[in-house]
């Protein structure tokens, strides 16, 4: 393993570390309702208990390879910094807060409700909706800032 690749997955860790604390606090203050290990786990089990931890694991290598993609952001530009990792983090949570919860997630996971959604079907997961506001008014600048959060500690992580 070359030592970008090993800086890129350390920083991966590190910042998935900060982000998934920082939206854990935010559900357990009432601040959101959204789940995200619950969120991800659900789309391989229907048990509860099994889907967090699956969850979770699941969003710390995602956490990783968007790591690996900032790295090589960073070496194409030829520079990194906090400043420009928050930046990324920042397009990162747009796209994850209307492309990918909103229109991608829905279509692959076996277990989310969509506005499709029969009435006599029941769904586990409740769609996160544009911007995951049917997850609580709060939930997207949470996790816009919990995004800006993980690409300043990928900046710094991986300053050049």
């Amino acid at each position: 393993m070359t030592s970008a690749i090993a800086s890129d997955l350390i920083a991966g860790f590190i910042g998935t570390l900060v982000l998934s604390t920082i939206l854990r606090t935010a559900s357990e203050f009432g601040w959101t309702r959204m789940d995200l290990a619950f969120l991800l786990g659900t789309t391989v089990t229907v048990n509860r208990r099994k889907a967090k931890a699956i969850g979770y694991a699941i969003h710390f290598l995602l956490g990783m390879l968007f790591a690996m993609a900032y790295g090589a952001f960073f070496a194409v530009v030829d520079h990194s910094s906090w400043w420009l990792g928050a930046i990324l983090g920042a397009l990162h949570a747009v796209f994850v807060s209307t492309v990918l919860v909103n229109i991608l997630l829905p279509v692959v996971h076996p277990r989310m409700g969509t506005p499709e959604t029969a009435a006599n079907e029941i769904a586990l997961v409740e769609p996160p909706g544009f911007l995951m506001l049917n997850y609580g008014r709060n939930t997207f600048l949470i996790t816009f800032l919990a995004h800006i959060a993980y690409g300043i500690v990928v900046g710094l992580v991986l300053k050049n």
